[in-house]
C-alpha cells in the first residue's frame, strides 16, 4: 500500500469533484481498491500502486477535459474513470494521440468510434453532425496520429472563410490577422496535440497547413491528412473543387453541421447535395452524429433539443 498526493491545478476542484463532492463519490464508486480523501484542491489516494498509478493516469485526463470544455457530464466521467475496468491493453488501444499535459484524446461516444473506423477503411469521410459532437476535434486527432505514424507527410486543414454574415474586409490587419480568427479553432485542437515548439516548427516547415477553402484552389494534395470543417458554408461548386484536390495516398475529411449554416445572399449550402450525391461511391463513408455525442457541457444537448423539437413544428 502507497500513499500520494494529487494537486488538483488549471481548474477549479469543485468542477472535478462535483458539488458536495457528488464526482468524488462516483470516482470512489469505480475505484473500490483506493481510499480517496479531498481537501480544498489535494486528493490523497491510498492503495495498491498499481491502482493508483492507474487512478492517478484517467484523474489526470479528468483535469485536461474540464479545462478544455469548463464541464464534466456524467457520460465522460464514466468513460474516462470507469477505464479502470476494462484491460489496460484495450483501453490504450483506443487512445488515438497523446496530447499535451497527460492528455490522451481518444473517441469518446459510439458515433465518434464509427467515425475512427470510416477514416481507416475509407479515403474520404463525410461526418455530419450538431456542434459540440467531437467531429472536428476527432478528425484532428487522427490526422495527428496519420501524420506520427509516417502515414502522410502532412496536415492540411482548411475552413470556409464564411462566419454569420460578417466580411473579412472589415476586420483589422494584414491576411493572416483577417484569416486567423476563423481558423482558430483548428489551432485550439492542435494545441492541446502537439507540443507548442514543434507545433510553431510545423506550421514554419508547412508540414501543418491551416488555409482559407478558397486558397485549395489549383492545388494537387498529395500525402496528406486533409480536413475541410465548417463544410456546410461551403456552395456546392466550392465543393467540387476541394474535393477534386484529393491526389495520392490522401485522406479527406469534411465535417460540417447543417443546422448553421452562414452563407450570406441566401447561398445554398452544398454539403447534403454532395453527400447525397456521393454517399453509394465506394471508397466514401458517410458518418452522421446526433445529440447523444454531444460531450460540451449538458445543457448543449437540451439547447439543441429544443431546436430539434422547434424545427419539426415548423415542418408541420
Amino acid at each position: 500500500m502507497i500513499e500520494k498526493l494529487i494537486t488538483i491545478t488549471g481548474v477549479e476542484p469543485v468542477e472535478v469533484l462535483g458539488a458536495n463532492d457528488s464526482n468524488l463519490r462516483l470516482i470512489r464508486s469505480l475505484f473500490p481498491k483506493l481510499n480517496l480523501v479531498a481537501r480544498g484542491d489535494t486528493v490523497k489516494v491510498t492503495g495498491p500502486a498499481e491502482e493508483l498509478s492507474r487512478f492517478e493516469e484517467r484523474f489526470g485526463e479528468l483535469m485536461a477535459h474540464v479545462a478544455r470544455y469548463n464541464e464534466l457530464p456524467r457520460k465522460v466521467l464514466d468513460d474516462i474513470m470507469g477505464g479502470a475496468e476494462r484491460g489496460e491493453n484495450g483501453d490504450e488501444a483506443d487512445v488515438l494521440v497523446y496530447g499535451n499535459a497527460g492528455l490522451r484524446v481518444k473517441a469518446r461516444t459510439l458515433n465518434q468510434q464509427k467515425l475512427v473506423k470510416a477514416v481507416e477503411g475509407s479515403d474520404m469521410v463525410f461526418a455530419i453532425g450538431p456542434a459540440g459532437t467531437g467531429k472536428t476535434y476527432t478528425a484532428v486527432a487522427l490526422a495527428v496520429k496519420a501524420l506520427k505514424e509516417r502515414k502522410v507527410r502532412r496536415i492540411i486543414l482548411t475552413r470556409p472563410a464564411v462566419e454569420a454574415g460578417e466580411n473579412l474586409g472589415f476586420l483589422p490587419g494584414d491576411l493572416r490577422e483577417k484569416l486567423d480568427p476563423y481558423l482558430q479553432p483548428l489551432y485550439d485542437a492542435l494545441k492541446e496535440m502537439i507540443p507548442a515548439t514543434r507545433l510553431a516548427d510545423h506550421l514554419d516547415e508547412g508540414i501543418i497547413q491551416i488555409a482559407p477553402l478558397a486558397f485549395m484552389r489549383g492545388r494537387t494534395l498529395d500525402h496528406a491528412f486533409v480536413i475541410l470543417d465548417e463544410a456546410q458554408n461551403a456552395t456546392l461548386p466550392q465543393l467540387k473543387m476541394f474535393l477534386t484536390r484529393m491526389g495520392r495516398n490522401a485522406k479527406f475529411v469534411i465535417t460540417g453541421d447543417v443546422t448553421q449554416v452562414d452563407l450570406p445572399d441566401r447561398q445554398p449550402s452544398g454539403l447534403m447535395p454532395a453527400v447525397h450525391m456521393l454517399r453509394n461511391i465506394e471508397g466514401i463513408s458517410v458518418i452522421e452524429l446526433d445529440e447523444k455525442d454531444v460531450i460540451r457541457h449538458e445543457l448543449v444537448t437540451r439547447v439543441l433539443g429544443a431546436f430539434k423539437e422547434l424545427e419539426n413544428k415548423d415542418r408541420k
